[in-house]
């Protein structure tokens, strides 16, 4: 009987031991070496990677930032306030990467995808490193459609085409955000996804943007990414990254995307904070020297794909800030010779009350002109000459010498094109309705309107386009067709008329 039990316990064990995956598992542990405002430098861990996670206590997490013959540097990408040198450091075998998809659409979330917002936590299948290769030469298209942002000053004088990268820079409160924030306003109904990350904002700025995006009803096609500026350091730093990461998804499966990175002035000075305390050696203005290899890999990364490699585009739209005006400074430079061209605001046009306040003299898109509807492009041309023109005579006729007729009605022209150019945040306005305004402006119907009357001048100008010329629309803006000299005699009789049955214009 004793030997039926011990040959029955005995199968017992053989059976528990088959049905138990013993697996053995290794980690690799270190401890932090010394820690400061950030960052810390961790001993050993020999066969980790570039931007692999590690945990220590109390789920804090860090980012490899730097690697040494006997130590690496970490980046915390949260609070490390109760850590202290000593303490445990392990490998995640992990790379930063962030998750990815349609559900993250009008959420708020900060740079690893958690949620920011009260609207529970974020259910994403896929996920995607931060840091990934930008598309090579071969898999690009050219940039052929345009990306109205319903601010005319832009969309004549410097267009954007999707997959361009065009930076807006310019002194602090001179309406840089406000610019961006139009932009993916005007996106509404248009299929473009777009992406606002926030880099070292306050969170009450930050908070007015989405409030606004709510209200103008774009905010559920829009993800907003949050790294504020009570964030960890090299939280700040890999914002953009993520961002990119997730606009990156949507492109490669065809659609557009719009991305505003706000700001990289911050960003940039996240990085140097960082590469400081990791001992980095400092260069120009204490900045590292890949400084600018930080921000050429990142924009790098928007275009436009052709359609055998997903065929949508990204859009990239950074934004930098200046000091008294200086554009030669050091990551202003930087960044705009990334970029394909930059949209200028200028503090002495915002003083004036001129909004936007954008200098069309030093603005420029290298790109965004080919993809300019060819209806703008027959009226553009001449309108900017003019205005470049006028702005010169101005100076001129500030001193008071006698004019001869024909300077006189240049000025007036020039005064109603920097009127019209003229435009509250918010008031966008469409393509065709824009062609229309400039043409009456090119033809000289708004030569004698009142500066106070202008916009009220373009209001009827918009209803009377819609009234009677909506075949119009179709062609400037479906068929793409340029306007027949036949179709603009009688789109301008029909405005003078109603401008003229309204009391703008005197009639004749």
């Amino acid at each position: 009987m004793l030997k039926n039990v011990t040959q029955q316990t005995r199968q017992e064990i053989q059976k528990t031991t088959e049905d138990t995956d013993m697996k053995l598992k290794i980690s690799e542990v270190s401890e932090i070496l010394s820690i400061s405002s950030g960052t810390a430098e961790v001993l050993g861990l020999a066969s980790v990677k570039m931007n692999e996670l590690l945990t220590f206590k109390d789920n804090v997490t860090g980012m490899v930032q730097t690697l040494r013959e006997d130590s690496v540097g970490i980046v915390f990408l949260t609070n490390p306030k109760d850590l202290k040198a000593g303490d445990k450091a392990k490998r995640t075998h992990r790379v930063l990467d962030v998750p990815v998809g349609d559900n993250l659409l009008g959420r708020v979330i900060n740079p690893l995808g958690q949620p920011l917002d009260d609207k529970g936590p974020v259910s994403a299948q896929k996920t995607r490193p931060i840091e990934v290769d930008a598309a090579p030469i071969m898999h690009r298209a050219p940039v052929d459609t345009p990306l109205q942002t319903g601010i005319k000053a832009i969309d004549s004088f410097t267009p954007i085409g999707r997959g361009q990268r065009e930076l807006i820079l310019g002194d602090r409160q001179t309406g840089k955000t406000a610019i961006a924030i139009d932009t993916v306003i005007n996106q509404k109904d248009t299929g473009v996804i777009c992406i606002y990350c926030a880099i070292g904002q306050r969170l009450a700025s930050t908070a007015r943007v989405i409030a606004d995006l709510e209200k103008y009803g774009v905010m559920d096609n829009t993800i907003v990414v949050v790294a504020s500026g009570e964030d960890e350091a090299g939280m700040q730093y890999i914002a953009p990254y993520a961002a990119t990461s997730i606009g990156e998804y949507f492109m490669e499966n065809g659609k557009d995307v719009l991305i505003i990175y706000d700001d990289l002035t911050a960003h940039a000075r996240a990085y140097r904070q960082m590469s400081l305390l990791l001992r980095t050696p400092p260069g120009r203005e204490a900045f590292p020297g890949d400084i600018f290899y930080i921000h050429s890999r990142l924009l790098e990364r928007a275009t436009h794909l052709r359609p055998e490699y997903g065929g949508g585009s990204l859009t990239a739209l950074p934004i930098v800030a200046t000091e008294a005006g200086n554009i030669s400074a050091y990551i202003p430079t930087n960044i705009i010779s990334i970029t394909d061209g930059q949209i200028y605001l200028s503090t002495s046009l915002f003083q004036k009350g001129q909004l936007p306040a954008i200098d069309t003299g030093r603005s420029v898109s290298r790109v965004g002109g080919d993809a300019q509807l060819p209806a703008y492009r027959s009226l553009i041309g001449p309108l900017k000459l003019f205005y470049s023109q006028f702005e010169e005579l101005e100076s001129f006729a500030k001193f008071g010498t006698q004019m001869d007729k024909e300077t006189a009605n240049q000025l007036k022209r020039g005064r109603a094109i920097r009127a019209v150019m003229q435009q509250m945040q918010y008031k966008l306005m469409s393509a065709p309705v824009q062609i229309a305004v400039f043409m009456a402006t090119n033809a000289g119907l708004l030569d004698d309107v009142p500066e106070d009357k202008i916009v009220k001048a373009q209001e009827i100008i918009d209803r009377t386009l819609h009234q009677h010329f909506g075949t119009v629309i179709d062609k400037i803006v479906i068929d793409k067709d340029k306007l027949e000299k036949i179709t603009q005699d009688k789109m301008l009789a029909a405005f003078k008329n109603a401008l003229a049955n309204e009391g703008i214009i005197t009639k004749q």
